[in-house]
């Protein structure tokens, strides 16, 4: 068929397959560089640190995730753990590692004010008073690190220029679809796309897998109070000392993170509750999204033209890349294991992913540990009670 007797829905879908083949050519280039820049760095910089985990409810291998903070080749930290409730779950897992570790700095603090719509920043301004050092490190309650994690994370501060150091992470799964879906979705489409934003535009972002930073450029921004209404705290506050004139820089550290056991619909909700986050802080790059979806892009063009020849060629190129792109991020960099594994619900987890992108336009409300809210501006505006 002649390039002129193509039509409209033709021109559309071959346009947004040739971008995706193009995002996928990007994450191969960008997963390389990372492979040949991610190297330990030369330095006996190890400033003492105070680690910061706000908490609410235990999360799948909550001890050993903690106890692994416990078992580091560093100096001098204190882990500081900070809950609204004395009466949460999580206050179990950090007794016991108190017992275990009794001569290690291990702080609970309640955090009793209700200081905005983001509990998990609001007990961070609380934790952060407690703090005893001018290095912090912020991380989830499920994030589980090797011995050499706080020398890895810290280095980089060497440099005066460097404002916050942050860590990619593999996501190990649950039993169930919606957790190995999560899992997939980590290591073969989000940080493809960490890496891609690294090499194209520099990271101005954080990710809640760790964010390391000094305690004067977090002061700088107005405090951890400044982003205390916010959905996406860890985009704001890399963006924010970003905007500072600092750096970003994403640690050859690789952490991991424990899922829960997703249903599906518990992972829809999650996946929502991500993109509608996304949106509201970075509203540009959120529409680009659609243009990364390469092979799904060409398997309409495969439906809108009828089985044409050209659209089962941009097929058989698109499909191959975007599994050349998944082992590059998700084995070669990432080194997840359960990749192989998981390997072949690809399709659906891409099958899904431009739906979700869809459906998060539908509505400004995210479900979050329990509480609904709306999101407008990227802040958070709570719709029922605690």
């Amino acid at each position: 068929m002649a390039f002129s007797l193509l039509t409209v829905g033709e021109v559309v879908t071959i346009a947004a397959s040739l971008a995706g083949i193009g995002y996928y050519l990007a994450c191969l280039w960008a997963a390389r560089n990372y492979r040949r820049s991610a190297h330990a760095a030369e330095t006996q910089f190890l400033p003492p640190v105070s680690i910061l985990k706000p908490l609410k409810g235990k999360d799948p291998e909550i001890y050993e995730s903690f106890r692994s903070h416990c078992l580091q080749s560093y100096p001098k930290y204190e882990l500081i753990f900070g809950v609204s409730d004395p009466q949460d779950p999580a206050v179990e897992a950090v007794e016991q590692l108190r017992r275990e570790f009794p001569k290690h700095s291990i702080q609970l603090i309640v955090c009793a004010e209700n200081l905005g719509t983001n509990a998990k920043v609001s007990n961070l301004v609380q934790m952060a008073r407690a703090a005893s050092y001018d290095h912090f490190i912020v991380s989830d309650s499920d994030i589980r690190v090797s011995p050499g994690y706080l020398q890895r994370v810290m280095g980089p501060f060497a440099n005066s220029k460097v404002g916050v150091v942050t860590c990619l992470y593999r996501g190990v799964a649950g039993p169930t679809l919606g957790s190995k879906l999560e899992a997939l979705g980590i290591s073969t489409d989000f940080l493809a796309g960490v890496l891609v934003a690294r090499v194209l535009e520099g990271v101005r972002f954080a990710l809640g897998s760790t964010m390391a930073f000094r305690r004067d450029d977090v002061q700088a921004i107005g405090g951890f109070e400044s982003i205390v209404d916010y959905l996406a705290d860890d985009y704001e506050l890399g963006n924010r000392i970003a905007a500072l004139g600092r750096e970003v820089v994403i640690s050859e550290e690789i952490v991991d993170t424990f899922l829960p056991t997703y249903s599906f619909g518990q992972f829809i909700d999650h996946q929502l509750r991500w993109s509608r986050g996304v949106r509201a802080a970075r509203p540009g790059g959120y529409l680009g999204l659609l243009f990364t979806f390469g092979w799904q892009w060409a398997l309409l063009a495969v439906l809108v033209s009828r089985g044409a020849s050209w659209s089962w060629g941009l097929l058989a190129l698109a499909a191959p890349l975007r599994g050349l792109v998944a082992c590059s991020v998700g084995w070669r960099v990432l080194k997840d294991r359960q990749l192989l594994r998981q390997f072949p619900m690809l399709p659906l987890r891409d099958l899904i992913a431009p739906l979700v992108w869809m459906a998060s336009f539908a509505s400004n409300t995210v479900t979050w540990r329990g509480d609904r809210f709306t999101v407008n501006g990227g802040k958070l505006t709570r719709t029922n009670s605690p």
